[in-house]
């Protein structure tokens, strides 16, 4: 039983390190700003405090926690889905479809021709996939032929990327675009960045009401089923969901990894089992997990976003591993 004090302070505690991570981020990197021009900054009191807080760092912080966002509600659903709390987004290949669109496109150099090219082509690759695992799973929303139909298209997608990849020996700036972006970052993202992860506020909005049906969907098909819930239904659209908050995240940041597996689990350590509650703090969790990792990626410098992630969700699974043998 979960001390009613920790429930009622999760919420404020969550956000208020939400907003310390933000100022943060907005205060840290090539120049460094202090809290006074950072204030100046955003009053635009002085023109390249500005310049640097608006045209760069703003973007980048908004972008960070979209992205976290959007994969921390999509791991969520994917537990919930699987009621099972080690399922993550990547799990029905969605991360992969959506890196195997963006490296063809990148190895192609069509996103010479748009921003928008590149995302787009992730998005694709993501729906693609996410298809291509109901089809093999004939049936679409039977959770077992649906995971081993996703664990066989992920390794499939795997494969696809790695060829692509070894092609590109001979040009070497696509292959390195492909390398920075299959690792994952945040660099050099802009305002264009913020309205392609739009999408990510809509699907957030509609995964709020169905909490109390993930609720139900936790104790069973049958028992769900029983209580009045459209199973079927409710399935499709965690999945729909799960899709567009994976791709749309993959594709303004590329491949980040463990987010999804990492904050839903710890929230749910915290805070309980409860989804309406979890939905809103893995919203905000995911926000500041991400934001802590770019920090990490700036202060360290020449590391990528991806494998800061991975550096801290490899072992904590192992210890998820661990725990539940």
């Amino acid at each position: 039983m979960i001390p009613s004090r920790y429930l009622s302070w999760a919420m404020p505690a969550t956000l208020f390190v939400l907003l310390v991570l933000a100022a943060l981020s907005l205060m840290i990197g090539d120049m460094a700003l202090s809290p006074a021009r950072l204030w100046q900054g955003l009053l635009r009191q002085e023109e390249m405090a500005a310049l640097v807080v608006w045209q760069i760092r703003v973007p980048r912080m908004i972008v960070a926690m979209l992205v976290g966002a959007a994969l921390s509600a999509s791991g969520l659903v994917m537990q919930a889905y699987f009621r099972n709390s080690l399922a993550s987004p990547g799990l029905l290949g969605v991360s992969s479809g959506g890196a195997a669109g963006a490296v063809v496109v990148l190895a192609c150099g069509l996103t010479a021709y748009s921003l928008w090219i590149l995302p787009l082509a992730a998005v694709a690759g993501a729906f693609v996939a996410t298809l291509a695992v109901i089809a093999l799973a004939r049936h679409g929303t039977g959770t077992e032929r649906l995971l081993l139909a996703g664990i066989a298209l992920n390794a499939l997608l795997g494969a696809v990327t790695s060829f692509v990849l070894s092609r590109q020996t001979a040009v070497f700036n696509r292959q390195t675009q492909i390398l920075y972006w299959l690792l994952g970052g945040l660099e050099d993202r802009t305002w264009e960045h913020v309205l392609m992860g739009a999408p990510i506020v809509l699907a957030a909005a509609l995964l709020w009401p169905l909490g109390r049906p993930m609720d139900l969907l936790s104790l069973g098909a049958a028992e769900a089923q029983s209580l009045g819930v459209d199973v079927r239904a409710l399935r499709r659209r965690l999945l729909a969901l799960s899709t567009v908050l994976t791709a749309v995240a993959t594709a303004v940041a590329g491949t980040v990894g463990f987010v999804g597996l990492i904050v839903p689990h710890v929230l749910r350590l915290l805070v309980g089992p409860e989804h309406r509650r979890l939905v809103p703090l893995s919203l905000l969790g995911g926000s500041a997990f991400v934001l802590a990792c770019d920090l990490i990626t700036r202060c360290v410098g020449d590391i990528r976003l991806g494998i800061v992630t991975a550096l801290v969700g490899g072992p904590f699974f192992l210890w998820l591993l661990r725990r539940q043998t």
